[in-house]
């Protein structure tokens, strides 16, 4: 399960990008897109099937966003539903139709099995909170005052800001690649009834790690905006 690596050159410089990566992410956004501007086309006061479930999937998100987040959490909902959405469908894309085109320098196979695309998922999710919290409680977001508990506490937050994004991306990595290998392996062992019920699981696995993503991004941001008691 090799990437499909590219190499170009700027200013006198290298440069490798796994293509792979790029092309089933790019993929996935257009996707996206598509299946956004197709649900909000003509929305009805009776509303259709489409139309319902992407409703149910926004009161999912607004309710957990409800229990987890301050109460000015629905400014936050774009990143959170863009997350959500994007890590689905880049996780679907490990078993789903992209994975029976061949090519000759690999498979094309979920962005998310690449670490340098969720270690930048990961990294945008603690931009963002951070920011969102030096906005909210400015000087105070990271030094309460300046006794030495204070200061220590400080330091701790700044190690804990340093883990976070890389428990993100490895936990969403593991899970997708392993999965994906598996997969892999059961095709190679028999072609046909071993991998269905493999898959099967990872289609659900890939419904859990998009979950979690979301929810642990509601978690630190609404740690980093939440009124202390």
């Amino acid at each position: 399960m090799e990437h499909w690596l590219y190499t170009f050159h700027l200013m006198d410089k290298s440069f490798t990008v796994n293509l792979d990566t790029l092309i089933t992410m790019w993929f996935a956004m257009l996707c996206i897109i598509g299946f956004s501007f197709i649900a909000t086309r003509k929305l009805e006061i009776i509303p259709t099937k489409l139309q319902v479930c992407c409703e149910s999937i926004l009161k999912l998100i607004w309710g957990l966003m409800d229990s987890m987040m301050p109460s000015d959490n629905r400014k936050h909902v774009p990143l959170i539903a863009s997350l959500f959405l994007f890590i689905l469908f880049a996780n679907l894309m490990g078993q789903l139709p992209l994975r029976i085109i061949h090519i000759k320098e690999g498979e094309l196979a979920s962005p998310t099995n690449d670490i340098n695309m969720t270690a930048a998922m990961a990294v945008i999710v603690l931009v963002y909170y951070v920011v969102a919290g030096i906005i909210k409680k400015k000087e105070k977001f990271l030094l309460k005052d300046f006794s030495f508990v204070s200061i220590i506490m400080m330091f701790v937050d700044l190690l804990e800001m340093i883990t976070r994004p890389l428990s993100l991306a490895i936990r969403l990595f593991a899970n997708i690649f392993a999965g994906e290998v598996l997969v892999s392996i059961a095709l190679a062992a028999t072609a046909y009834f071993l991998p269905l019920p493999v898959m099967l699981f990872e289609i659900l696995v890939a419904f859990i790690q998009a979950t979690v993503f979301m929810m642990l991004t509601m978690a630190y941001i609404g740690g980093a905006t939440g009124e202390e008691h």
